[in-house]
């Protein structure tokens, strides 16, 4: 999709649909005014009829009005102002969205209101421009498009009232149609087949980012190079597949060199699980087949640097993905194996179904070698962490405060928020084993908690953070997808990272 911010006079703008907004009980935005004014005062005898009344989503289109260039006006209800906020504004806006589709409009013109409560123009328009892409993804793949489906909004101009906040919101839509492309590439490997989505499809899409982004550097490591570094953690998972395991790392350089170096560099690790069936410890066949979305922690990393990418931030960013399968083979997993991480740390595999962490555990044992200024690792690890929050917030886990309020902080600007859980040592105890360092599993008894206990014995030596996004990577039942998720919150913490001016 194509965005564009339009300042100067309303009125003469030429477009085929123009929006404007209008509060509760009728009364107009200062755009809709303005506007007003140029009709003589048709908008307003419109208004007065009552067919609209300005509560949130309500709409109304309007054709051939005087002393316009606009083909036609949509006024969009936004509620009570001193009740807007961003959710209200997002509700309000898919109403507008779903009503250009249903007139077929592929061209707009948005006339801002007031930024709501908690937001400025750049968060605004920033939040806007990536809920305008989103609504036109169409997973098409697999599949012929529908060619009777309203072709989704293509060009989606903001208007904005001074030069002085063009600028800012010029730099709000760059933004958000970068991380609207992230999230596109993770929405759309996570709906992919695991036949077509395997281990080396992901590692190419890598390399294929890698030949789009003269700043981002691609290195596949192969089983054989993850052998020799002692990955036996990950090993073990992969041998109960016929596709090979892979290990993407993507090195962003962003950060402007100096003589002290470009400092530490914030590192990204996500689950590339491109298809769990549980392995021996299979799982039950009902809705199986959403376990191609055990990737999504993965996808969101090739999304965010994809983004990152895109916006050309001034910072250093490394992402991993350790990327498998896990199925039920003769060689697979067995409860009761043990095996050697690359730490040295040894693992009895109580449930071969705790795979996730396996791979994640080598994964960030193998960024230490990059002196992270922190690294934050993203999973869908356990459908406990779903009992436990439901599908709105990924689950957050750290012991480092500061980065647990830094993440938080981005998620609510982003509108992709985390909560908290605890992870107090007293849960350790959970992990342990008879014969190994430690148990893959701790029990039924805070499964989400202690995965991630399980996690933090392998970052010792760095801040880290554990995202789990069981309940937030995608979206089940009839409208089943993924959602590119946490790619929002990512692209939020590295772009507040970097410095950049919003």
């Amino acid at each position: 999709m194509d965005f564009k911010i339009k300042s100067g006079e309303l009125a003469k703008a030429k477009t085929p649909c123009l929006i404007l907004g209008v509060y509760d009980k009728r009364k107009p935005t200062a755009a809709l005014e303005a506007v007003d004014t140029a009709t003589g005062g048709a908008l307003g005898d419109l208004l007065a009829t009552g067919d609209i009344t300005g509560g949130k989503g309500d709409c109304l289109v309007a054709y051939k009005l005087p002393g316009i260039a606009a083909e036609r006006v949509l006024l969009l209800g936004l509620g009570k102002r001193k009740e807007l906020d961003r959710t209200a504004l997002e509700k309000a806006f898919a109403a507008a969205l779903s009503r250009l589709a249903e007139i077929r409009i592929t061209e707009a013109l948005l006339a801002l209101p007031e930024p709501p409560k908690g937001m400025d123009l750049y968060g605004m328009v920033r939040h806007l421009v990536q809920q305008a892409a989103y609504s036109a993804y169409r997973y098409e793949h697999t599949k012929e498009p529908d060619k009777a489906a309203p072709a989704p909004l293509k060009r989606l101009a903001i208007w904005v009232d001074d030069k002085a906040g063009a600028e800012a919101a010029g730099r709000a839509a760059g933004h958000g149609a970068a991380i609207a492309e992230g999230v596109r590439l993770a929405r759309d490997l996570g709906n992919l087949p695991g036949n077509i989505c395997t281990p080396s499809y992901l590692a190419e899409q890598a390399l294929e980012l890698g030949r789009r982004y003269d700043r981002l550097l691609i290195e596949i490591l192969e089983e054989a190079e993850m052998e020799s570094l002692g990955m036996g953690a990950l090993l073990s998972v992969s041998r109960g597949s016929r596709q090979p395991a892979k290990l993407i790392v993507m090195r962003y350089a962003g950060a402007p060199k100096t003589k002290g170096g470009s400092g530490k560099p914030m590192v990204l690790v996500g689950k590339g699980l491109t298809f769990d069936a549980g392995g021996i410890s299979i799982k039950p066949a009902a809705e199986m087949d959403e376990m191609k979305y055990d990737m999504a922690g993965g996808a969101s990393v090739l999304g965010t640097m994809a983004a990152v990418c895109e916006m050309r931030l001034p910072i250093d960013v490394i992402g991993v993905v350790p990327a498998s399968e896990n199925l039920p083979d003769g060689a697979a997993n067995k409860p009761g194996d043990i095996v050697k991480s690359m730490s040295g740390q040894t693992i009895e595999i109580l449930n071969t179904d705790a795979e996730g962490r396996l791979i994640l555990c080598d994964a960030l044992t193998y960024v230490e070698r990059f002196e992270p200024a922190a690294v934050i690792d993203m999973a869908t690890l356990t459908g406990a962490c779903i009992v436990a929050l439901g599908r709105h917030p990924s689950g957050l886990f750290t012991s480092d405060d500061a980065l647990a309020e830094e993440i938080t902080a981005a998620g609510e600007a982003a509108g992709d928020r985390v909560w908290r859980m605890p992870l107090w040592d007293e849960y350790q105890s959970q992990l342990d084993s008879n014969f190994a360092d430690m148990a893959n599993i701790g029990g039924r008894d805070g499964g989400a908690i202690t995965a991630a206990a399980f996690l933090s014995r392998y970052t010792k030596s760095y801040p880290w953070a554990h995202l789990d996004i069981a309940g937030t990577a995608w979206v089940t039942g009839k409208e089943k997808g993924g959602t590119g998720r946490p790619v929002p919150l990512l692209a939020e913490i590295l772009i507040r990272r970097s410095g950049v001016d919003t």
